[in-house]
């Protein structure tokens, strides 16, 4: 909906509310017309119903104000008498409407000074809940939002089971385009798993000033922008429609703000002609053919900080649940003999020993002579330096990568003419709003789905020519600000060099606490905790540092403060 059609949607609820209280307005002392004035009526109805002022700002804080009306509904009909069970039910489920049948056919009296105390102990329960439910949605809509990292794109400096903070506040918190969602979910109800939200209607973008601005570097969340594509490299004309603020949510490393010229060269990336230099913290990874003729001990790669690699295992299966056990580590199984013999090729995690045992696992590992690793420059500096390694060479993608940005089955391009890859790509303009850009029909491709689908125009072409809302277009002026997200692990990550540009409007927030961090795969409640990743920094000089110790500190401080406050106090009542 446009801003417009926000308005005179506003104008309406406004006429609703109006026609369906104007009598109670009355019996309660005010002026009928005062229900109908948008905004001032409902700080009328918030003295009406003795509810604090400040309840009508709730009312126009979308997905919040859901929660809110049924409130307002309720206590609108209790101020006029009606308290039963069955005023309550009509109440929420005609959406207020019962309303209008007792401003319009029953006689009700006003009580003015009625008790705001629940009456019985579920009522009181489920007032501190509903309480609850509204402050916690504020805070996660308009300043902090839990996420937690599903993916290794950002190794090593997010790891996957990293809980994080996300702050909302620091590039400016984004109103909920969605109005109609349930609180604290993203685009799918726990347990049930359908959709938590109603496409219609949808409030125009909008966005509060910040703290900062997105700088190169910066680790920021956002909305994926290409997640209106069904299977999106496989069926791009199979697609389903969501709205920006219910896409999926992706955390990458910004390494282009509008503005930026981008290239990579041989997978580093230069910005305005300039190496870009990462932070410290950052420790960018990129494949290794690591080769060994005495073979490459799954230790050694471990040793030097490397988890993402391949493991070969000889085993003999015995019986059904045997092979259930190892089908769930293994990526791929290859028959040696008819009697029940495999190899075995899992990720760098291998077959956990305590499922070895038991399931009494007749299995060896075998050392592999050639081997594809993910590793830190500094681990590659470590294994070549190994006398076990023959030669540690990174893999650098040549000539035209299938299903690079821009990609002939999604946006049109020429792949005869764009031969990118991942590794060498480029140079790249990032829009910025404000500015033009020419438009041929060699460069439409960079900006096709920004004009089509970002910023909502018309476009089409008919032979050589370009239109843009039915008229014949040479130059685009960009409406809004555009970024150019990467992952840290260059081989192993879907980011911009795969679905182009994140628009301004799809920035969620800047990751900045780790508050917890759970290994999956490590043996035992307390190795499956990274202990020292907790209430960790994300940003910031130097390594990460946790504030953990400092945190039970002051949770004790607060403990022991509490139990003699308690106890000083008992003795004042003796």
């Amino acid at each position: 909906m446009t801003a417009y059609q926000w308005f005179v949607f506003f104008l309406i609820v406004q006429l609703i509310h109006g026609l369906g209280t104007w009598k109670l307005y009355e019996k309660a002392g005010r002026k009928s017309w005062e229900a109908f004035i948008p905004v001032y009526n409902s700080i009328i109805l918030m003295k009406i119903i003795n509810r604090p002022t400040w309840w009508t700002f709730l009312l126009f804080l979308p997905v919040i104000n859901l929660m809110m009306f049924p409130i307002v509904w309720v206590e609108t009909l209790r101020s006029f008498g009606k308290n039963s069970s069955t005023d309550t039910f009509l109440g929420v489920i005609t959406c207020g409407f019962y309303i209008y049948y007792i401003n319009y056919t029953q006689n009700v009296e006003y009580i003015k000074d009625r008790s705001l105390t629940p009456t019985t102990k579920t009522g009181d329960t489920i007032g501190s809940l509903l309480f609850a439910i509204i402050v916690a949605t504020f805070v996660h809509t308009y300043f902090i939002q839990p996420f937690v990292i599903p993916s290794s794109s950002l190794e090593k400096s997010l790891l996957i089971g990293d809980f994080l903070f996300v702050s909302k506040q620091n590039y400016g918190a984004r109103t909920p385009m969605t109005t109609i969602a349930a609180p604290m979910v993203h685009d799918t109800l726990p347990f049930i798993k359908t959709k938590s939200y109603s496409t219609f209607p949808q409030l125009p973008y909008f966005r509060f000033p910040g703290f900062e601005k997105i700088k190169n570097n910066d680790i920021v969340v956002f909305n994926w922008p290409r997640d209106t594509l069904f299977h999106m490299y496989l069926s791009a004309d199979k697609r389903y429609e969501k709205p920006i603020d219910k896409k999926t949510n992706y955390v990458k490393r910004c390494v282009g703000i509008p503005g930026d010229s981008l290239q990579i060269k041989d997978g580093i990336v230069w910005i305005n002609g300039k190496e870009l230099i990462l932070p410290e913290r950052a420790k960018p990874q990129y494949n290794y053919n690591v080769y060994s003729k005495k073979g490459i001990s799954a230790e050694l790669l471990k040793e030097v900080g490397c988890t993402e690699f391949m493991r070969c295992f000889e085993v003999t299966l015995y019986n059904e649940e045997q092979s259930n056990v190892i089908q769930r580590y293994a990526r791929r199984v290859e028959e040696i003999s008819k009697d029940g013999r495999y190899k075995i090729f899992t990720d760098g995690n291998g077959i956990p020993e305590s499922d070895i045992k038991k399931y009494s696992l007749n299995i060896q590992e075998i050392y592999l002579l050639n081997n594809m690793a993910t590793l830190t420059f500094d681990a590659a500096k470590k294994l070549k330096a190994s006398t076990s390694i023959d030669s540690v060479v990174r893999y650098i993608k040549k000539g035209r990568e299938e299903n690079i940005f821009p990609c002939k089955h999604h946006d049109g391009a020429d792949e005869n003419k764009i031969a990118w890859s991942g590794d060498n790509y480029g140079p790249i303009y990032i829009p910025q709003a404000g500015k033009t850009v020419a438009l041929t029909l060699e460069s439409l491709p960079f900006y096709k789905i920004i004009i089509k689908e970002y910023e909502g125009n018309k476009l089409k072409v008919v032979g050589n020519d370009i239109y843009i809302n039915d008229k014949i277009a040479t130059t685009y002026t960009f409406k809004q600000n555009y970024y150019w997200m990467m992952g840290d692990n260059r081989h192993n990550s879907l980011d911009a060099r795969y679905f182009g540009y994140t628009p301004e409007d799809h920035i969620v927030g800047k990751p900045i606490f780790i508050w917890m961090s759970w290994d999956s795969n490590g043996q035992g409640i307390m190795n499956k905790i990274r202990w020292e990743r907790l209430f960790t920094t994300v940003s910031g000089e130097g390594q990460p540092q946790s504030y953990f110790k400092y945190f039970l500190a002051l949770l004790a401080l607060y403990f022991v403060g509490e139990y003699f406050w308690t106890k000083r106090k008992a003795k004042k009542t003796e």
